[in-house]
């Protein structure tokens, strides 16, 4: 634990990860929760975790928000918040059936990939998924069309791949995937698949892409990399991923408390990033932790600028609307 943690002997300096943490989909859905609690007070219900953080879901839990697993265990006619990481059209036919209030958080950038899914199917594709399996995000997908869905996660999936019609193919992607795998299982399915299509423009989003060309980035010159991030945290997951494939050694850890007197040994260089699900002051809290052992050497490393911003669910503006009037 950290706090055991009372020297760090030869590290010299910290470098921190830009950008990091929250993206525009956490940052929507987080704030529609908290916005939600404002306007109709306690319970706000959320189906699923809002977004894939411990300590996020602790602190709105706190202010009175109620997480289920699933839209029918949520009472009649309450309020109901769907996650940023999208539901199945099921989940909507059942909220409405209960006659919920329900409040789409859904980021804009899945809802894209569900949009491509439906257009897909509509025009007779076999559509291939490239996702993680039990993912709340490949669920979601997958709910848009599942008679013609097939999910892979790998090359070897690709390779025993069969369908009715080779010339009939599509493919999307989950958001949260590694850059650098997803084009290998992109690439082996163009090569087994020549007439495959795909979408317009890459469903990676550009929050995962950017974090882990970053850590990429600060892993060449540091020989340990700490990702903040929960472990069901699909995008924190793979930034650790990301560090270890350039050879670094690299940790997931949750806050602070987590950081380990043995992954220090011998260290001189260590590099920081977060998943974006990740609130900025866990980062800040291990910033202090190192500066309060003597390392006066922090900077941050700029891999790109980010600017995205998305509105609040319309069904949130609405109601803030009509709050205020």
């Amino acid at each position: 634990m950290a706090s055991d943690v009372s020297a760090i002997g030869t590290i010299e300096k910290l470098v921190l990860a830009a950008p990091r943490g929250y993206c525009a989909g956490v940052d929507r859905a987080v704030q529609t929760v908290e916005r939600a609690l404002e306007v109709y007070g306690a319970p706000v219900y959320v189906r699923k975790e809002i977004v894939h953080n411990k300590n996020v879901v602790a602190e709105l839990r706190g202010r009175g928000a109620i997480f289920v697993d699933e839209e029918t265990e949520i009472p009649a006619g309450a309020v109901a918040v769907f996650s940023a990481h999208g539901v199945a059209p099921s989940v909507r036919h059942n909220a409405r059936q209960r006659a919920l209030q329900t409040i789409d958080a859904t980021c804009p950038l899945v809802t894209k990939v569900h949009v491509e899914a439906r257009k897909f199917a509509e025009d007779g594709y076999t559509i291939v998924l490239v996702g993680h399996d039990g993912h709340e995000e490949v669920e979601g997908t997958m709910g848009e069309a599942p008679e013609r869905i097939v999910l892979v996660q790998s090359e070897d999936d690709v390779d025993r791949l069969e369908v009715e019609d080779a010339e009939r193919m599509a493919y999307i992607t989950q958001t949260t995937l590694s850059v650098d795998e997803t084009s290998a299982i992109v690439a082996r399915l163009k090569e087994r698949f020549p007439s495959i299509v795909g979408p317009r423009r890459d469903d990676i989003c550009y929050a995962t892409t950017n974090r882990q060309a970053a850590v990429k980035q600060i892993a060449a010159q540091c020989d340990l990399v700490l990702i903040v991030g929960s472990r069901n945290s699909s995008n924190s997951v793979r930034l650790v991923e990301v560090a270890r494939d350039c050879g670094t050694e690299a940790y997931l850890i949750d806050s602070v408390s987590e950081v380990r007197q043995e992954w220090l040994a011998g260290k001189r260089a260590v590099g920081v990033s977060s998943g974006a699900s990740a609130p900025d002051h866990l980062v800040s809290e291990l910033v202090e932790f190192f500066r309060e052992r003597g390392v006066g050497d922090v900077s941050e490393h700029h891999a790109v600028s980010e600017d995205v911003r998305f509105m609040l669910p319309r069904e949130m503006r609405e109601a803030l609307a009509s709050a205020s009037a």
